[in-house]
């Protein structure tokens, strides 16, 4: 069934007449004809009675015109979704617990009235970020840019968006549990468990990087069992610690006893960018732009960070 006969035989009831059907829709009377005569074959029943003054509805073309309307209406709702102008700012994030989500959650608490749909792209990484920008199933993603800008594409662009300072967390039988603050060095002979690090991510060459230049053991191997496992490993063990940011948001029984311990002199930095197309034009992206423009608080120096951020 053609939309557009649908909308032929809408107008045409309405109005009683195929010339004035013609002049709302914008085509000749023969058209509208045809259209109408093409919707009723397929339907198998005349809709329309033709009378010296124009046409009315049969008595089957009054049962079909509600649901042609209601189709027309559906329509309409199916093209205005996809409408920069209407649908939900589409967001990638690596992780739902990480800084980006915390600056989104203020992106939203001070733009209430842009929609906004926070994902994560079943290819979690800088390139399958990059595909889903450039194909526009996602506006915009928070990733850290191993690559010199001139290796991007043309039409992606990135700015300097959240800087996450890291912080040891460990349990309180951990050997640096009492500490209140650490340098980088000082966890050098302590396992840092990581899990879940894939290789070829520009994650995983974050930490390689930063377990060179401070000559420390991060372990990525798995299975990671999600974050309430290791949380909970972390409380009833004295040996594994891991990396988290100052942004990110985890949540834990307070008999876990957990400390965040932040890592000073240099301060570790993990340098999320936001990426997005220049031929995107949802106008919630500029918004989002000035918003982490404005927000953004670099970590004070000392600081250390990869040398390709």
């Amino acid at each position: 069934m053609d939309v557009e006969s649908v909308r032929a035989f809408v107008a045409a009831a309405e109005s009683g007449r195929l010339g004035d059907a013609a002049a709302e829709l914008g085509i000749s009377q023969q058209a509208v004809s045809k259209r109408i005569s093409a919707l009723e074959r397929v339907v198998g029943v005349p809709l329309f009675t033709r009378t010296p003054r124009g046409v009315r509805p049969t008595l089957d073309g009054e049962v079909f015109l509600p649901h042609a309307r209601a189709v027309l209406r559906a329509v309409e709702r199916a093209a205005r979704s996809v409408r920069p102008d209407h649908r939900a700012l589409r967001v990638d994030v690596p992780n739902r617990r990480t800084a980006p989500s915390t600056a989104l959650r203020a992106f939203h608490t001070a733009h209430p009235e842009i929609p906004l749909e926070v994902v994560t792209l079943p290819e979690n990484h800088l390139l399958g970020a990059l595909e889903a920008i450039r194909a526009g199933a996602v506006d915009a993603s928070f990733r850290a840019v191993p690559l010199a800008h001139a290796d991007l594409p043309d039409d992606v662009r990135t700015a300097r968006a959240v800087d996450s300072a890291l912080e040891l967390l460990t349990g309180p039988q951990h050997p640096l549990a009492d500490h209140r603050e650490l340098a980088p060095p000082d966890l050098s002979g302590h396992r840092v468990w990581v899990p879940g690090i894939s290789r070829g991510t520009e994650w995983a060459r974050f930490y390689r990087d930063l377990a060179e230049e401070f000559a420390l053991s991060i372990d990525g191997a798995g299975p990671h069992f999600g974050d309430e496992a290791l949380l909970e490993l972390l409380a009833n063990s004295p040996t594994p610690a891991t990396l988290v940011g100052s942004g990110d948001h985890y949540l834990w029984p307070g008999h876990y006893d957990l400390r965040r311990l932040p890592l000073r002199n240099p301060t570790p930095v993990y340098p999320h960018r936001l990426l997005w197309s220049t031929t995107n034009d949802h106008p919630g992206l500029a918004d989002l732009r000035a918003f982490l423009k404005a927000a953004h608080e670099p970590v004070p120096h000392p600081r250390w960070e990869p040398t390709w951020a």
